[in-house]
């Protein structure tokens, strides 16, 4: 039977990341040296986590890749062959995000099998899978997440007072059916015209997140695709779902992320990076979104989820007590358990030497665990795929 190892995540330095949040949750010196974006857990190939065994640590990627059915399971392996399925992260954002969206299944296979045939085409994806992805707050955290009711969206452009933005409101008050002409104008914007609508909404003063945005990327169109989306405030413990061809972006605050173990990402402003307008609006789905907010689901004491509809991951938060007994980790298969707050230990449900998960740090527990359990006062996260 294999043993819970203790994981380390690496943090990604992304110039938008807090220097505060990631090292106070870790207990480490704040402010850092450099932006601190993202803390990844799991076995991405682009920056996989390290475990800790007997005989020093290994990477995670590779223990999987040298024995992927006892470390994710056969059931996992069949579905989703020997790779990890999902990537957990705490996510601190300290200035906004790119708009962004990503493909569903299907596109994605298809979309990156194409690219790769042709040594010409557009670098956009960097894999064949989908990133259906989902955030819980960890204090209150800002974002856009789907459109909102086109005609609340042309209000507030009419608001502006910016006759040349008439094609926008027109196509916005198609109703749907004119969302993708409105967005697609406003990223289409003419170069020699950006910096200038930019600043004449800024100056109009009707919109603060225009404003708040103009002040982060100047000039840029996304500045006022962002007004067509839902601005999300969440409390701690709320969270967003961002399925495929959903447009989004984080703006501030700090979360624990999980998502399908992807890296593709369409944008759609807000970044100094290449927008593809076309491709990006191929992916995205044009519907309004009625409530981005995902509500909690108690699934035993002290144990909520979030549930979404996909078999790559699923979330879990855990909150033990002084009087809380030893309790089963919830799901099966390859499981992550990150510290939140306070001390927990991880074991083997029989005689196995139990791993201490602190606040900012990780356990590994592989399928052929078999069943485990959590101990001790404090609060964690449980990442694990939805058999």
């Amino acid at each position: 039977m294999a043993a819970v190892l203790p994981l380390t995540g690496v943090i990604r330095p992304y110039a938008w990341g807090s220097r505060t949040a990631i090292a106070e949750l870790q207990g480490r010196p704040a402010p850092s040296d450099a932006p601190e974006a993202e803390l990844w857990l799991g076995a991405h190939p682009g920056d996989p986590s390290t475990v800790t065994r007997a005989d020093g640590p290994v990477s995670l990627a590779t223990l999987i890749a040298d024995d992927p059915k006892g470390q994710l399971g056969a059931e996992v392996v069949d579905e989703f062959g020997p790779r990890l399925p999902y990537l957990m992260k705490v996510l601190a954002a300290a200035a906004p995000l790119s708009l962004q969206a990503h493909p569903d299944e299907d596109y994605a296979r298809r979309a990156f099998a194409a690219q790769e045939a042709d040594p010409e085409a557009p670098r956009n994806y960097t894999d064949a899978h989908h990133k259906p992805e989902m955030l819980v707050a960890l204090t209150p955290f800002e974002a856009l997440c789907g459109f909102r009711p086109p005609e609340e969206s042309a209000a507030a452009l009419d608001a502006f007072g910016i006759a040349r933005l008439a094609p926008v409101t027109e196509a916005l008050r198609r109703g749907v059916p004119g969302l993708s002409d409105a967005v697609r104008t406003l990223l289409s914007w003419p170069a020699d015209d950006r910096a200038q609508l930019i600043d004449e909404v800024v100056a109009a003063g009707t919109s603060p997140l225009a404003t708040g945005l103009a002040s982060h990327y100047p000039g840029d169109p996304g500045v006022l695709v962002a007004l067509l989306l839902h601005h999300v405030r969440l409390a701690p413990g709320e969270a967003i779902w961002m399925p495929a061809g959903n447009l989004h972006a984080y703006l501030d605050g700090t979360g624990v992320e999980i998502m399908a173990a992807s890296d593709n990402v369409l944008r759609g402003g807000l970044t100094p990076k290449r927008v593809d307008v076309d491709e990006l609006l191929r992916v995205l789905r044009f519907e309004v979104l009625d409530d981005p907010i995902l509500p909690a689901t108690d699934v035993a004491p002290g144990v909520q989820t979030w549930r979404v509809p996909v078999r790559d991951f699923a979330l879990y938060r855990m909150r033990l007590a002084a009087d809380t007994p030893p309790q089963k980790l919830p799901g099966e298969g390859p499981r992550i358990v990150l510290g939140i707050a306070g001390d927990v230990f991880v074991a083997e449900a029989v005689d196995g030497m139990p791993v201490e998960v602190t606040p900012g740090t990780a356990a590994y527990v592989p399928a052929e665990t078999g069943p485990a359990t959590v101990a001790g006062v404090g609060e964690v996260f449980v990442a694990t795929v939805a058999l």
